[in-house]
């Protein structure tokens, strides 16, 4: 049975895209058959993460221009070339079929649609009563399609935040909600807005929706800094280099630095605990995730799918707790 899954925040700006990319990309490593959908229509921006100019978007589809196939991009061989140059052992990915000795095994596949960014298109999914009414059956069915014809174990969306049309449309869709917002105030009150006058009628029809906390704060140096290469830097803010040259350089003294890194770990993820029965207490909804911020990924010239660049980062470990977690609601 497809599970669908709706990236969404209350304002722009939380890393949804990011995480939304990352998410489905992981789960296909894992096995998974997995659609990803771009409906940010109002700005989307998920081609850049794939490298990608399509010839046909969802646009497309949603007004009878092209078939499902048309606008359904597989990139299942992207997925092959990272997991090969970057000998990805897949034997814990690939739910229990044995790996061949030697190779590297990809079970999962994983198509993208992509939703168009010119104006007009965006002008179109905003015209008349009877124009919405039939672009959201059309909606709908492609759902159903992905479910049917291509036997999709999830479908991913990123959606447009806030609380508009298209928006509200595409968790409409959903069985599961991940509200992904910054520490902060506004993002904070507008959760809390959007969690008390729309995701109480969808959890009234079975729809679960959880707290995504992103960029957590205390992280923010480069997990590896200490190996950093000047490539591996170029997407880096100097003052945010310079800041990581400090603080290796105050923890870089003797037998010290391990005690009081440790201390500085412990207190952070204290700080973690209470500040996700802070943000609970004050949407009435779970946080599934925290995602440490880390400089190294913010600060980064170009879009990129972390996950299958750097199978080894935290960040990537992050993602797979958060896929376990998913799989278990």
């Amino acid at each position: 049975m497809t599970k669908c899954i709706a990236f969404h925040s209350y304002k722009g700006g939380t890393g949804k895209t990011t995480l939304a990319a990352n998410f489905a990309a992981l789960l296909a490593l894992k096995g998974n058959r997995v659609v990803l959908l771009d409906f940010d229509v109002y700005a989307p921006s998920l081609q850049s993460y794939f490298n990608t100019d399509p010839k046909k978007w969802i646009n497309d589809f949603l007004f009878d221009n092209a078939q499902v196939e048309d606008v359904i991009v597989d990139f299942t061989p992207t997925l092959t070339h990272v997991n090969k140059r970057n000998s990805i052992d897949n034997s814990v990915f690939s739910k229990g079929k044995e790996k061949a000795a030697g190779q590297n095994i990809l079970n999962g596949k994983l198509w993208v649609g992509f939703s168009n960014s010119k104006k007009e298109e965006i002008y179109k999914l905003e015209g008349g009563s009877s124009s919405k009414i039939q672009v959201l059956r059309k909606f709908i069915f492609l759902r159903e399609l992905l479910s049917s014809d291509y036997q999709a174990d999830y479908v991913i969306i990123d959606t447009s935040p806030g609380i508009r049309y298209w928006s509200i449309n595409a968790l409409a869709v959903a069985d599961i909600v991940l509200l992904t917002l910054k520490m902060g105030d506004l993002d904070i009150a507008g959760t809390r807005k959007v969690s008390e006058e729309i995701y109480g009628t969808f959890t009234k029809f079975g729809t679960k929706s959880f707290l995504l906390w992103n960029r957590v704060a205390g992280y923010c140096v480069p997990h590896n800094f200490q190996n950093l290469t000047p490539t591996a830097t170029s997407g880096m803010l100097a003052s945010d280099i310079q800041s990581g040259a400090n603080i290796q350089s105050d923890f870089g003294q003797d037998h010290s630095s391990n005690s009081m890194s440790s201390s500085m770990m412990e207190a952070q993820q204290a700080t973690e605990r209470d500040m996700k029965s802070f943000l609970s207490n004050e949407t009435g909804m779970e946080v599934i995730s925290a995602i440490p911020c880390y400089c190294d990924i913010q600060f980064s010239r170009k879009e990129y799918l972390t996950v299958l660049e750097h199978p080894e980062h935290p960040f990537t470990n992050q993602f797979n707790m958060l896929v376990d977690a998913v799989a278990k609601i």
